[in-house]
């Protein structure tokens, strides 16, 4: 893959970021009816008419590369390109008309995570980033905070339901006590906030890598890290989030690695 290709899978994904917000907001303004799929999760028209709307721009973007969608799963194959496409990201906040929803667009390369982008139709933003291309927020270069002081930090939570059984949960709450505050914006909108430098860390369980892989790549390239909760890298299979600047990342990787 030459520099040409990715350039253009990166065009690619942000104009099917692009369409699918024009369908996102047509449904926003009218309303739409809300059936429930098999894993008692909501969908919606628009999560499949934003989902095809991608496809149909990235599919000839890169003819070779599989394409793996929240609501039409995988045609293709994992091994090689792959495209991970969430076009409703918050569909629970979607049709209880909470603008915390966006649409997530990453693409893998043997396994790696090569670009993202990041689509927030309602509030008006898009950031995208590709390996070695930094990190762009409508159009201007971002990069995390420099905070390595934890007393100094700003953290975010997400998803935590399945940590308040774990052992982990008395870490979080230590964290906590020991940062300089505490938010629970969650979805994309933590994710942002940090890879522009408005927090300094975030803390997700019950993730599925269609939410997140974009907002790796992200956060990643404006600075940061960006792992699970055990500090692995991310895989199709990873289910938490550990993100944040350099030193933060670490102070508290070690701290959860204690349990």
């Amino acid at each position: 893959m030459n520099d040409q290709t990715w350039d253009a899978a990166l065009k690619a994904a942000r104009d099917a970021a692009e369409a699918a917000a024009e369908v996102i907001r047509h449904y926003w303004r009218c309303g739409v009816d809300v059936e429930i799929k098999s894993d008692a999760t909501p969908v919606t028209i628009a999560d499949r008419e934003a989902e095809q709307a991608i496809r149909a721009i990235l599919a000839p973007a890169l003819p070779g590369a599989a394409i793996y969608g929240e609501e039409f799963g995988l045609d293709g194959s994992c091994d090689g390109l792959l495209w991970l496409v969430d076009p409703l990201d918050g569909t629970k906040s979607f049709v209880r008309r909470t603008p915390f929803f966006s649409t997530q667009i990453a693409l893998m390369h043997r396994g790696e995570l090569v670009l993202g982008v990041s689509s927030a139709p309602v509030y008006g933003e898009t950031m995208w980033a590709s390996v070695g291309g930094g990190t762009w927020f409508n159009g201007a270069r971002v990069r995390v905070a420099p905070t390595s002081d934890m007393a100094q930090a700003s953290m975010s939570t997400g998803n935590v339901k399945t940590l308040t059984a774990d052992v982990r949960w008395q870490v979080l709450g230590g964290l906590i006590r020991d940062s300089n505050r505490i938010r629970g914006y969650g979805d994309f909108c933590h994710y942002h906030l940090l890879a522009q430098g408005g927090l300094d860390l975030v803390i997700e369980s019950d993730v599925n890598i269609l939410d997140i892989a974009a907002l790796a790549v992200i956060v990643r390239e404006a600075g940061g890290v960006f792992t699970d909760l055990e500090g692995q890298p991310l895989t199709l299979e990873t289910r938490s989030v550990l993100a944040g600047t350099p030193a933060i990342h670490a102070q508290a990787l070690r701290r959860l690695a204690l349990c």
